[in-house]
């Protein structure tokens, strides 16, 4: 098995009076998609900003490590850093409309990244911002590289947020839920775009996102992340067949079953009682109040990710005392 590309180890992320994220775990090695799933409020998009190193000023990492390629990362200094992001490590952001720069055009904001990584003058800038127009399939490349964002729909806006990411040709990539607002169709073309460019890239990509759809097509392995932990960890055919955590559990539940050909007319989806607040300072699993099977001794402390199967992992003792359930969901 290759070396992990990136390398997290108990991760915790603490602001003034809480720790949105304890304790995480996770590796993405080179050619290969992790997917981080959970609802809001879980912590992924906390975990992607703290790999970049773009963790707002009132949050601070209180423990943990984050290694890239064997290097410390939050041991470089914030100019070491700069030169890391967009060239080695880059990220697409939520919003694209947010993201890019309305008083720029999309070609200029294309070359800013390359004449810092790359030395690029105005002109090659240019001509590259080009071909990673036409890499992500924008129509008419030399054309749309001196349009505003604003001209462009929500789909093109997203390739070009692509064109900008890859277009140092990075070994790692984090898709921080990279088909939000999107509709169905141009979410398909999106994924497609990102695991081709995976593929010839040969880069390592961290897929945020709550999209369990998404997760079972495209994604290699699984993390399931509740309230800032890891809860279960599994291949996707494993996850989606035989899913261990009660968690886990509700959300395929809660998922369009387009296998059982069911309609929400016929039959409604089910749904996880309470919300993820409810997590707040519980001292013990952080999904008790929300569990249907926690028993008393669930509040005595967060119980520890054990393997019940090579390549699984689980926090929950109740679970693994169980026999198989045998849960196909179909996405």
């Amino acid at each position: 098995m290759a070396s992990p590309l990136l390398e997290v180890r108990d991760l915790t992320i603490s602001f003034a009076d809480s720790s949105p994220v304890r304790n995480l775990d996770f590796v993405v090695r080179q050619g290969e998609t992790v997917a981080i799933v959970g609802e809001s409020g879980s912590g992924k998009s906390l975990t992607a900003l703290a790999s970049m190193r773009l963790l707002p000023k009132t949050a601070s990492i209180s423990s943990g490590s984050i290694h890239f390629a064997g290097q410390d990362l939050l041991g470089l200094s914030e100019r070491a850093m700069r030169e890391r992001r967009g060239r080695d490590i880059a990220m697409i952001f939520q919003e694209p409309m947010t993201s890019l720069n309305p008083v720029l055009t999309i070609g200029r904001q294309i070359g800013e990244t390359l004449r810092l990584h790359r030395g690029l003058s105005a002109r090659q800038a240019r001509k590259r911002a080009i071909e990673m127009l036409d890499l992500v399939r924008i129509p008419e490349p030399a054309k749309r590289v001196d349009d505003y964002p604003h001209r462009l729909s929500g789909g093109m806006r997203q390739r070009v947020m692509i064109a900008i990411a890859v277009a140092c040709e990075p070994q790692l990539l984090i898709a921080d839920e990279p088909t939000t607002a999107l509709d169905v169709t141009i979410q398909a073309q999106v994924l497609e775009l990102l695991d081709r460019l995976r593929r010839d890239l040969s880069l390592g990509l961290l897929l945020i996102t709550h999209d369990l759809g998404v997760v079972g097509q495209w994604a290699d392995r699984v993390v399931v992340m509740y309230a800032g932990r890891k809860v279960e960890e599994a291949l996707p055919d494993e996850l989606f067949a035989n899913p261990l955590h009660p968690y886990t559990r509700g959300l395929l539940a809660a998922s369009p079953r387009l296998a059982n050909n069911l309609h929400y007319r016929e039959a409604a989806l089910n749904e996880i009682p309470g919300n993820i607040a409810s997590a707040l300072r519980e001292p013990g699993c952080p999904f008790v109040p929300r569990c249907p099977v926690a028993v008393y001794a669930c509040r005595g402390g967060f119980p520890q990710l054990v393997l019940p199967s090579p390549g699984r992992l689980v926090a929950c003792p109740i679970a693994v005392k169980e026999p198989s359930h045998g849960a196909a969901v179909g996405i």
